[in-house]
């Protein structure tokens, strides 16, 4: 089970990663754009994904883990259950998001 320690950790690994606060809650910006928020539940994540169609994917594929509220309708943003992933997998999530909002030279110079 992740926590929000190992978020953290492995938020904060990506290069310019920064945290701050959103609505009260920690969250990640890579130079100013936010890439990840803890809700206020407190065990649950919220990550940009490359759009609406991979957001159904994941929840289609794994309601446990992944699913959205009436408020992140019509976002390509999905809510992470901390529960229902391992490190691995939430590392995964939290890269993708991470060069989703970084920008193309600092992604570039990541992935090399």
């Amino acid at each position: 089970m992740v926590t929000e320690d190992d978020v953290r950790r492995l938020a904060l690994a990506l290069p310019e990663t920064v945290e701050k606060t959103m609505y009260g809650t920690p969250a990640f910006y890579v130079r100013g754009k936010w890439f990840a928020r803890v809700r206020e539940e407190g065990d649950v994540l919220v990550v940009p994904v490359g759009s609406e169609e991979e957001k159904a994917g994941l929840i289609a594929a794994d309601p446990a883990a992944f699913f959205t509220t009436p408020h992140y309708d019509g976002s390509a943003a999905v809510l992470v259950r901390f529960g229902a992933v391992d490190a691995e997998e939430m590392g995964e999530l939290l890269t993708d998001a991470w060069r989703l909002r970084a920008p193309r030279r600092l992604a570039a110079g990541f992935d090399t």
